[in-house]
């Protein structure tokens, strides 16, 4: 495969990568997410990978960025990209637990709840307008943005959005073994209050069973005046799900190969059913000389924090196949 699966056809001058940070209160259902040591710990991940990609650093804890198997958590490909490339990252507070540890620009949402027994969302409709405004802001400051997320448990909020608004989704996981019993029990839990209280709106739909940065994800994509590409795997279909149910304008979206590849999933079905046009970023980890790295190849963490739409930015900014593998190996090995 090559580097890009697609050439999206995008015209740009002032580039800018962002990413919607947040928490769901289902990534500390124990095995539901591989996005922490413990799932208590998986609150904090959003916050150290925003102080990672800012700084090149997390100073905050003691801590090193990568999995008990020495796979490199995906924040340390997306500090790659951004250095490489001389970007600023901005970062979107939609609802933490935790005071993040670096500028945000804040929408003062508020954590998602469990699906199963409360709105995760409760101002679902705030947030979307919350996101709007931040993707006017935006819009003054560059005519390219590629927008990932960073929520903890949110591949299991997407299938429950995805689920409720009509498409037969699988989703990816950032285990190797995706807990897909446990994923499924508490989507039927979810749509199981959905159809009891007849909800087809989209936005109703993330009030019931989605996480905070669903709606500000889609107020930003709808309102950007310039180009916007949305950096991530099934949390960010079930972004365009929203917007499509909302009669408005998709996004292209930009994820890893492997993503793509995962045989739990069925991404490139689902992309198909919403209609949204996905490029593919396979980076050849399998040959880029690291055993940590090439855990990506094997069904770990394969996305994460717009790491596949960070590579995709450098790769349509000039830089070359081979430069962004290396800048990537360098960075990784500078935290062993």
């Amino acid at each position: 495969m090559a580097f890009l699966s697609d050439n999206l056809p995008i015209e740009f001058s002032k580039p800018l990568f962002a990413a919607v940070l947040g928490n769901t209160a289902l990534s500390t259902v124990p095995g539901i997410s591989g996005a922490g040591s413990t799932p208590e710990r998986t609150v904090f991940t959003p916050i150290l990978d925003a102080e990672l990609i800012a700084t090149g650093a997390i100073t905050s804890v003691n801590y090193k960025p990568n999995t008990p198997t020495n796979c490199p958590t995906p924040a340390v490909i997306t500090r790659s990209m951004v250095h490489l490339s001389g970007i600023d990252p901005v970062f979107v507070n939609a609802g933490m637990y935790n005071r993040p540890t670096v500028p945000c620009l804040d929408v003062y949402g508020e954590p998602g709840g469990d699906p199963r027994e409360v709105d995760a969302v409760p101002r679902s409709r705030n947030l979307f307008a919350a996101g709007e405004q931040v993707g006017r802001h935006l819009s003054r400051c560059a005519d390219l943005l590629v927008l990932g997320e960073c929520v903890p448990g949110g591949t299991t909020t997407a299938l429950c959005v995805l689920r409720a608004l009509g498409y037969d989704a699988r989703v990816s996981s950032s285990f190797v073994n995706n807990p897909v019993a446990l994923k499924e029990e508490i989507c039927r839990a979810v749509q199981d209050r959905v159809e009891d209280a007849g909800i087809t709106d989209p936005l109703d739909v993330v009030r019931v069973g989605g996480d905070p940065m669903m709606p500000v994800a889609a107020g930003i994509a709808h309102a950007f005046s310039g180009e916007v590409v949305l950096a991530g795997g099934t949390q960010m279909l079930a972004v365009d799900a929203v917007l499509k149910g909302m009669g408005d304008e998709m996004a292209p979206l930009v994820t890893t190969a492997y993503v793509r590849a995962d045989p739990s999933a069925n991404f490139e079905t689902v992309a198909a059913a919403i209609g949204v046009r996905a490029c593919y970023v396979d980076p050849g980890f399998d040959t880029i000389g690291d055993a940590g790295l090439a855990r990506y190849c094997e069904g770990e963490v394969k996305e994460g924090i717009g790491a596949g739409g960070a590579m995709f930015l450098a790769r349509i900014m000039g830089h070359t196949a081979e430069e962004i593998r290396s800048s990537i190996l360098s960075t990784v090995l500078s935290f062993r």
